[in-house]
This record gives C-alpha cells, structure tokens and sequence, in this order.
C-alpha cells in the first residue's frame, strides 16, 4: 500500500479514536459529575487525543502488518506523520473559526477605516415651505444594530419646483441590510424612508433613483466611502 494510503488510514483512525473515546467518556459519564465542565475539557483536551493516538496507531499497523507490504514505512512513522496531518487539520479548522468569528462578532462595515457614510437629499411634498432653519429638523439613521443621528447640510437646501429640499449625510456603522431614515421637521408629520442599500453598502458616485412616499415626499441617496468622492 502506498504511503499516503497509509497516512490517510491514520487519520481516518485518529479521527476515529477521538470521536470514539469522547462518546464513550460522555455515555459512560467516566467524568467528575460534580464538575461537568471540567470533565467535559478534560474528555475533550485529554483523554479523547489519547484516543486519536491509539486510532492512529492501530490504523497504522493494520495497513503495515506483514503482508501488506510494510517497508514502505515503519507503523511509528506512518502514525506521526497522521497525527501531523490531523494536527494541521484542527489548526486550520480553529483558525478559520476564529476568522469567522472575529468578522462577524461586531459586523462593523469598515473595521480599519473612517466610517462611509449615507449622502442623502429628501425632496418635501410639493407646495410645502422649506423650513425655516436646519435646527428644526432632524434626522436620524435606523438599522437593526444601532441608531445614528445625521449631519444636515445647509449650503446645500434648496428649492426644486414647487418642493423643498433639505440634504445631509449619516454614518454607516454596521454591516446590515436593515436600515431606514426618519425625518421629523417641526410642525410636519413623521416621515420614515427605506434605505434600499445593500448589507456592505457598496460606493457609488451619483446619487440613485426618487424613492416616493405616499404623501408625495421622495428621497435618494448614495454611499460615499473614506478617499472616493
């Protein structure tokens, strides 16, 4: 039998060993039941490799025994090399789970940089005064992760046709796709807006499509990430 054949018979049985000696620990309840959790790490961390040793081991010397064309490689060897292979294996898998779980503990859309940010211009219903000053007005991003107030931009109100139009712009914090913008200006009813960005809220230079409301109002939006403009 080929070498790797053989190797791969020792992880195989490693695998088994530890699997094997860790239901046989549990269904046996061979740990202190005073304290589960210590057992639980000492079946896991302790005698379950014990037992992926054994695994290999025996693996190792079916595949090697007289017979089975055995000086292609001594049984100790061919299990240290299995055992390698299975250690390699649980680093991989730790490391990938321990990746997988640093990027999505905290979704944070730009971990290593200044936040992007949410550039939006609401159109007010036709027919409607703009509002007197930026101070009765204000604006807050929704998401189902967290809330953020916006900055308003003065310079850039102005006046479309009969409708008023008031614009700033609110950080992206969070990966979600789960976010609205509500609208409060002073003596005028609540409006909320879908924000129709994607969970990663990928950059765009110009503005999208109106968005309408049911009571004529409308709103677009961009994202605009640190370094683009």
């Amino acid at each position: 039998m080929k070498s790797s054949s053989r190797i791969a018979a020792g992880v195989a049985g490693a695998l088994a060993g530890y699997v094997a000696v860790f239901l046989l620990f549990s269904l046996l309840d061979l740990g202190n039941r005073a304290d589960p959790i210590a057992s639980g790490l000492l079946a896991l961390f302790v005698y379950s490799p014990i037992g992926a040793i054994g695994g290999a081991v025996l693996a190792s010397w079916l595949v090697s025994r007289p017979g089975k064309d055995a000086s292609n490689g001594s049984v100790a060897r061919n299990s240290l090399k299995s055992l390698g292979v299975v250690a390699l294996l649980c680093v991989a898998a730790a490391g990938t789970y321990l990746a997988y779980a640093y990027a999505t503990a905290t979704p944070w859309l730009n971990p290593n940089a200044a936040n992007p940010l949410l550039v939006f211009e609401v159109r007010l219903p036709p027919g409607g005064t703009a509002p007197i000053s930026p101070q009765s007005i204000a604006v807050e991003l929704q998401t189902d992760i967290n809330t953020m107030p916006a900055e308003l931009t003065p310079t850039g109100f102005r006046r479309d046709g009969e409708q008023a139009v008031i614009t700033g712009e609110v950080e992206l914090a969070f990966r979600t796709a789960h976010r609205q913008l509500a609208v409060n200006i002073e003596g005028q009813p609540s409006r909320i807006y879908p924000i129709g960005l994607s969970a990663r809220a990928p950059y765009t230079a110009e503005f999208g499509t109106w968005r309408p409301l049911p009571d004529g109002s409308e709103i677009r939006y961009r994202a605009k990430w640190p370094g683009k403009s």
